[in-house]
């Protein structure tokens, strides 16, 4: 337990120091001047991005959904087969 509390403030305390005395990165001259120019250029990055972000959410989200609906499928079937037990010979009457 000692371990891990040291281990998480030492990567805090890594990234306290490193972070401020890390340089901003910069786009190429040519992104750069065209974001200067035009207002609407970084709202369409700001977009981009953020479409490029809920994209995995947005799977995990629907993988999770249908195995969950999987599950209570199985679940029902499960507990409807428990409630009628099965004749071995019901449909040998004719």
């Amino acid at each position: 337990m000692f371990r891990r509390i040291l281990f998480a403030a030492a990567c805090l305390f890594a990234l306290g120091i490193a972070g401020p005395a890390m340089p901003s990165a910069e786009a190429c001259p040519m992104c750069k001047a065209a974001n200067e120019t035009d207002d609407r250029l970084p709202r369409a990055y700001m977009a981009s991005i953020l479409f490029m972000l809920a994209m995995p959410a947005t799977l995990v989200t629907g993988f999770g959904f249908a195995f969950w609906r999987l599950s209570k499928k199985q679940e029902a079937l499960l507990a409807a087969s428990e409630e009628r037990p099965e004749e071995p010979f019901a449909d040998d009457w004719r």
